[in-house]
């Protein structure tokens, strides 16, 4: 009888982490931060030195998400840090390749999303109007990274990603950064956060 394939992936943290069924026990903030910190967004293509990590696009979103729910608790701001997360492990697919995978990617990604959220104390479903806000949020981050960074021009990225308020985003910009700050800076807002939920 052949043994089933691993599905496991050994973390920095010394870790293992199963794939396919994974457990709270087995997830450590210090793998995730440093997991997204070196998953470049847009498969790579943007302009700069750096890649544009997952880790500065979660941060970006969870500031955004701030602004466009100033009463929201550390709780809800700390799942909009969150809500990319299991692409700590799996990596980032671009919206298209997402649809064309099909249902297993996402069901594997819900899975790991669930595991994360009991993890750190978090329903294991995000609510729908939360998810719905956080999408939001998302979204204006999506189209300041395709401006900004991946060449789009403002009528692209205002069909893909709908045209935000300018005025939410004024201050705002893209800064490519080496991957250890930022590691670093989600892992301080991650405990920020953490810290807020006592």
């Amino acid at each position: 009888m052949a043994n089933p394939p691993r599905a496991w992936q050994r973390m920095l943290s010394g870790r293992r982490l199963d794939l396919l069924d994974p457990t709270p026990v087995d997830i450590e903030i210090e793998d995730i931060a440093h997991g997204l910190a070196f998953v470049a967004r847009w498969n790579g293509q943007t302009f700069g030195d750096y890649a544009y990590s997952v880790a500065e696009h979660s941060l970006l979103v969870e500031t955004l998400f701030g602004r466009l729910c100033p009463k929201a608790s550390a709780a809800e701001r700390l799942t909009a840090l969150l809500h990319d997360a299991p692409e700590y492990v799996i990596g980032d697919m671009i919206s298209p390749v997402k649809a064309a995978v099909g249902p297993d990617y996402g069901a594997l990604d819900d899975r790991l999303k669930s595991a994360i959220h009991i993890r750190f104390g978090l329903p294991a479903v995000t609510p729908a109007k939360l998810k719905k806000q956080i999408k939001k949020a998302d979204r204006i981050s999506a189209w300041m990274e395709a401006t900004q960074i991946a060449g789009f021009t403002r009528a692209e990225a205002d069909r893909f990603f709908g045209a935000p308020d300018l005025d939410l985003i004024a201050d705002l910009s893209i800064v490519l950064r080496p991957p250890v700050e930022v590691r670093n800076d989600f892992t301080m807002r991650h405990a920020a956060l953490i810290g807020g939920m006592v």
